[in-house]
């Protein structure tokens, strides 16, 4: 642990006024420290470009966001599960605007996430609970990358889990390996599926699998009291769409 600011107030007292300086200068960069939480230099570079000390909701939403950004791209499925963080939170719309922000944030990769985590790490409950919701946000577009294993492999590490409860975490959330089918009758199947026609536009084409993914969402589905075999029947629902939507993409190339 550095104590970024200790150390620079010991430095520079020392500088001005020597051992007595030092002294004094240690205990104003402590105070510094304490108040701005720091305890590395990414962090002090953090607060000095800007960045403010995330809250734990906070914290959630930008570890979200650089899931769905760290293989290049957010895609919809991403932008769908953030929603539905939102809604099993039941957060205000002050709240929401604050992980709307928090989420864009994460995107960029900047924030150094170790201390916040390893403060985490003294609650399991809520530690599981981010570990759970950032595999959900991993499969919201139906598969794991590599990039995405390495940073929850890294922030369960953080979080004081072994790797192995970590990636067992995952099953919960992996969908079902199926070949994708090729057929004529395979894609009219996925048309009808999604509820669109042959020759409907690919945004009216997303527009239909973003409304059928957030009205059969699992996690929605359970949040209305459903049985747990309605769940199971929803989370089957939510492949079969991603599946007809992966078909008719590559079908029609966008």
């Amino acid at each position: 642990m550095l104590w970024p600011g200790t150390l620079i107030g010991a430095g520079a007292g020392f500088f001005v006024a020597s051992i007595p300086g030092a002294m004094l200068g240690a205990l104003l960069g402590q105070a510094l420290d304490r108040r701005l939480q720091l305890q590395t230099w990414g962090e002090l570079r953090a607060v000095l470009g800007g960045r403010s000390a995330l809250r734990n909701d906070e914290l959630l939403f930008v570890l979200l966001g650089r899931l769905a950004k760290s293989n290049g791209r957010v895609m919809d499925g991403h932008i769908l599960q953030a929603r539905r963080e939102m809604q099993a939170l039941e957060m205000s719309e002050s709240a929401k605007q604050r992980a709307i922000a928090a989420f864009n944030r994460g995107k960029s990769g900047h924030d150094p996430l170790r201390r916040y985590l390893r403060r985490l790490s003294i609650q399991p409950h809520a530690a599981e609970g981010v570990l759970r919701a950032c595999w959900r946000m991993v499969w919201a577009d139906g598969r794991a990358g590599m990039a995405e294993r390495k940073l929850i492999a890294q922030w369960g590490k953080w979080l004081g889990w072994k790797s192995y409860q970590v990636q067992a975490l995952a099953a919960d959330y992996e969908p079902v390996k199926r070949p994708l089918p090729n057929s004529t009758q395979a894609y009219q199947d996925a048309l009808k599926l999604l509820g669109v026609s042959a020759d409907a536009e690919p945004a009216q084409i997303k527009r239909a699998y973003r409304r059928l993914l957030s009205r059969h969402h699992p996690d929605k589905v359970a949040g209305s009291g459903a049985t747990a075999s309605q769940v199971r029947e929803a989370t089957d629902m939510t492949r079969e769409l991603h599946s007809a939507y992966t078909l008719v993409r590559k079908k029609r190339d966008f």
